[in-house]
């Protein structure tokens, strides 16, 4: 370890730039809702949970003027379809085995 560092050249702020179209923020968040998208992206198998948070804060954004009618509608649509999904995943039987 050095006695003196030249920190002359340094510059102020985040080491990693936020990318272009983005702005790097500080905001307090409950660590309930936190920890809620942090889980969701454990069980997606990974990702960002950030992404997902700003992914979220935009849909809020786009539905934001959608009405009712509309709302219930999509909402009811996306169940169906996840309710399938899993449907078809509990159905599949295992591979036939050869005697």
């Amino acid at each position: 370890m050095k006695d003196k560092y030249d920190f002359s050249k340094a510059k102020r702020g985040a080491i990693d730039s936020a990318p272009s179209g983005t702005t790097r923020i500080t905001i307090p968040i409950d660590d309930e809702v936190l920890d809620w998208f942090r889980r969701q992206v454990h069980s997606a198998g990974g990702g960002n949970y950030l992404a997902l948070i700003n992914k979220a804060l935009r849909e809020y954004i786009d539905n934001r003027n959608e009405p009712l009618e509309e709302t219930v509608r999509r909402v009811v649509r996306e169940e169906l379809s996840s309710s399938r999904t899993a449907l078809k995943k509990s159905k599949q039987l295992p591979a036939h085995k050869a005697s």
